[in-house]
């Protein structure tokens, strides 16, 4: 719209904004004290389109404060590099449901190697195509790593993680706070 100067009155907004807005502002009540003593690791992929192609490092930035803040700074460890200068997975722009599982998986490689170097049980994937390539190269290159999203750490870190949610967690996570 801004392109082609289209009048609006609306302004366009990621999730990972509002989290971080809703955080800020004690609207959304989280906190990191479920891993405390669990002390597990998580790191971040930062999508393609979110972070490189749209808002770049704000959008980095938001995600890490999200991030930190519901399972602990001390808890994360970025990737090298992160933010708009990380590596792309390699299952975006169709890639994921191309057919062509080997190119994809050489290629996201790199990725898998970089989840790796951080010694993180777990990567959150913001991108459906992030989450399903991270997925799969993992199990392909035998990683032991487990993908999620957002929203449920968040949840667990609200307290209103139901079971039924659990199930794509690891055993270390499967009944916190339950």
């Amino acid at each position: 719209m801004k392109k082609f100067n289209i009048p609006h009155n609306f302004e366009f907004t990621s999730i990972i904004t509002l989290y971080a807005q809703w955080i800020r502002e004690g609207k959304l009540k989280v906190n990191s004290d479920w891993n405390r003593d669990l002390k597990i690791k998580f790191t971040l992929q930062d999508p393609c389109n979110i972070v490189r192609k749209t808002w770049g490092e704000l959008m980095a930035d938001d995600l890490r404060f999200v991030i930190k803040t519901i399972v602990g700074e001390e808890n994360f460890v970025d990737m090298i590099p992160c933010g708009t200068n990380n590596f792309c997975c390699g299952g975006g722009g169709g890639a994921l449901q191309a057919g062509l599982p080997e190119q994809r998986r050489a290629y996201g490689k790199v990725k898998f190697d970089q989840i790796i170097k951080t010694g993180a049980n777990y990567v959150f994937a913001p991108c459906h195509n992030c989450h399903g390539q991270m997925e799969d190269i993992g199990e392909f290159y035998g990683g032991n790593y487990h993908v999620v999203h957002i929203w449920t750490i968040m949840c667990l870190a609200m307290g209103v993680l139901g079971e039924n949610e659990r199930a794509y967690l690891g055993p270390d996570l499967a009944k916190v706070g339950l």
